[in-house]
């Protein structure tokens, strides 16, 4: 799988089908894996890039310097450029919605379609903010994800209820356990503060394309509920869509229903 050279950084990213292309940002602590149930069907139609973020699946490290999402949303106008990739697609999870978002206002001749899944571009709650810094602050000391921390962090990404011992939920526990110390501290931590740290862009939404935007967030998502699902879609003037049975992330937990939706919502000429 190929790598670009994004501000000084190897930014690695799968690029799979082809056709009218699919750009897909992954959540945090998740690499471009997360997408292998829409990577095979979308890439039946489309070309499909997907990317892991700094510090995550097989990129680089953070880039020095880095202060905002809006940096993230400007590398990955880079590496479509380094592509020759003029207008494209964009399907963002979680971290990959915020600086989704932003890269559609600060591009918009470039964005065809837009669908922010389980995410949300205000401000991250005070009281969640001070607890999320506070994990970072215990991830750093340690240069380690202990197991206490686990299991706070790994039911965050579920709707509750899941089976601790199913595959999905143990793959991440054990992906998390085996970050090393360097990568945490370098890259991990520092991107955590910088997403969860963000400033808003609530008040910018109306300049979206309503025609050309998706909000999608699972019925039982705990970090990002539907209430801020609705509320971004309603300054947006776009369609709104709760996904059953799932939580956070929404793509894994229900799959097909995330899957069928997109497709639906790319195919639809506007």
């Amino acid at each position: 799988m190929p790598f670009a050279m994004i501000d000084g950084q190897p930014l690695h990213y799968l690029d799979q089908g082809q056709g009218p292309v699919v750009l897909l940002g992954s959540s945090y602590l998740w690499d471009h894996a997360m997408w292998a149930p829409q990577i095979d069907a979308l890439s039946q139609h489309y070309r499909v890039i997907a990317t892991d973020l700094w510090g995550h699946g097989q990129s680089g490290r953070l880039p020095e310097g880095m202060t905002s999402l809006d940096d993230l949303a400007r590398q990955a106008l880079a590496l479509m450029d380094h592509l020759h990739i003029d207008a494209f697609n964009l399907v963002g999870l979680s971290v990959g919605g915020m600086w989704g978002a932003r890269l559609a206002l600060m591009a918009p001749e470039r964005l065809q379609k837009l669908v922010l899944l389980d995410t949300y571009v205000g401000v991250e709650p005070e009281p969640t903010r001070q607890y999320y810094f506070s994990l970072f602050d215990k991830i750093e000391t340690s240069g380690s994800i202990p197991e206490p921390l686990l299991d706070i962090i790994v039911p965050i990404f579920f709707r509750p209820g899941i089976d601790p011992q199913s595959p999905l939920y143990q793959q991440l526990r054990a992906s998390l356990a085996a970050l090393p110390a360097e990568r945490l501290r370098d890259s991990i931590v520092p991107l955590g503060r910088i997403i969860f740290g963000r400033d808003s862009i609530l008040s910018r939404l109306p300049e979206l394309d309503a025609q050309r935007t998706l909000v999608m967030c699972g019925d039982q998502d705990k970090p990002r509920p539907p209430s801020e699902a609705l509320e971004m879609a309603e300054l947006i003037g776009c369609p709104h869509v709760l996904i059953p049975e799932a939580g956070h992330i929404s793509n894994l937990e229900n799959p097909e229903f995330v899957t069928e939706g997109v497709l639906e919502f790319l195919r639809q000429a506007h």
